[in-house]
């Protein structure tokens, strides 16, 4: 495309409006096109279906082994994510604490102030991995959305570029080889 990339790390919640401000030219963050989003924004060809898990304490894996158990407990979600609407939809009885960090969210965790975390199941898996202390049961919630990358309305020409560079990526299956390599980089 012949410009430089420029990465900005951004709260989640705050993607959509710094795109449609024109602070950034697009959104690759695990962002499910949604229909109140693809009001304001155009989505890429999905390019990754993520499961999306939970994680606990090591020592509570007997105690939740099945959505309905968190009833009466916090459960951590990052704001405004496909994860937080698990928590509110999928985790009946459960108070559901959000913030924007997910190294916050599994702070929270370790300190005893909410009793899991959802995440997408490459990052549980991550965060289990480096820490003794947590696990991912099998729990898994369903969703049918896949992630895509974002840009603003009208903005056919970089979406042109974004989906046929995500077309190549998928077919030669360097795409599966980032994401192995993020959730590696992740695990460190």
């Amino acid at each position: 495309m012949g410009v430089e990339l420029e990465i900005k790390d951004m709260k989640f919640e705050g993607l959509i409006a710094a795109l449609v401000a024109d602070n950034i030219d697009f959104i690759v963050a695990g962002m499910v096109p949604k229909p109140e989003r693809a009001e304001v924004v155009d989505f890429s060809i999905p390019y990754y279906q993520a499961e999306q898990s939970i994680l606990i304490k090591a020592e509570d894996v007997d105690k939740f082994t099945k959505p309905e158990d968190f009833e009466g407990t916090v459960v951590g979600a990052q704001k405004a994510t496909v994860q937080e609407e698990i928590v509110l939809n999928q985790i009946t009885g459960a108070e559901y604490k959000g913030l924007s960090k997910i190294t916050d969210l599994v702070l929270e965790l370790k300190n005893d102030k909410v009793a899991a975390v959802v995440l997408v199941k490459p990052v549980a898996d991550a965060y289990a991995n480096q820490n003794d202390d947590l696990i991912v049961p099998e729990i898994s919630f369903g969703t049918e959305e896949g992630v895509a990358a974002a840009v603003n309305k009208g903005n056919a020409e970089l979406l042109a570029e974004l989906n046929k560079t995500l077309e190549n990526l998928i077919e030669t299956g360097e795409l599966d080889t980032f994401i192995s390599e993020a959730t590696l980089l992740a695990d460190e």
